[in-house]
């Protein structure tokens, strides 16, 4: 890919309440034995250069995660747990790149070319965001929002749509020039939302 990948922070998002988890920390419940954050740390790690994880409780643990990646964690700015848009900008902000590649704590299985696809097709379309998307068995297509790929320049205009109160990771995507990548796996972009679908990936 022609952006270099150490102009690229990778972000694992881990700061949300684990609303569907009971409240349960989300990136620290376990996977084969491992803290489903750390599997997304190790997929980042091989496309990006920095790596950051946004966390709002826990943070000594993650921290303990990240060592062996150089890995900083950075909390929200906004109180009460806003939502992923929350994380995005913290991120933004704490990057030194001009790009940032984000992605949930509880996507384990992250494509191994995520970062060249995203970025391929962010420079073909000179655009500002990069989005993955997929297609299941039926045809229909499903975004994924939070992993994609950013201009860290867009950070003032996320503070001011998050001071604005709005809260809608599309609806931002939509103030800029946003292309959306399909990806043929739809498994690599499978997440746990709940315990039953940590136990379904547990299985797979």
């Amino acid at each position: 890919m022609s952006i270099p990948t150490g102009q690229i922070t990778g972000l694992v998002l881990a700061g949300g309440r684990g609303t569907r988890m009971g409240g349960l920390d989300k990136g620290l419940q376990r996977l084969h034995g491992e803290p489903l954050a750390l599997h997304a740390l190790r997929r980042l790690a091989l496309q990006t250069g920095p790596l950051l994880i946004s966390a709002n409780r826990h943070a000594d643990r993650y921290a303990e995660l990240g060592e062996p990646f150089g890995a900083t964690v950075i909390g929200d700015t906004l109180p009460d747990f806003p939502g992923p848009l929350a994380g995005l900008l913290a991120g933004l902000r704490a990057a030194k790149t001009e790009f940032v590649l984000s992605a949930p704590c509880d996507t384990p299985n992250l494509p191994a070319d995520l970062a060249r696809h995203l970025a391929e097709a962010l420079e073909a379309n000179t655009a500002d965001i990069a989005t993955a998307t997929t297609r299941n068995v039926n045809g229909e297509v499903s975004m994924h929002p939070v992993i994609a790929l950013l201009r860290t320049s867009l950070a003032d205009d996320l503070a001011a749509f998050l001071a604005a109160g709005e809260r809608k990771v599309r609806a931002w995507y939509a103030r800029h020039t946003t292309v959306e990548v399909a990806f043929a796996d739809g498994r690599a972009f499978y997440n746990a939302n709940s315990l039953q679908e940590l136990a379904d990936l547990e299985r797979a």
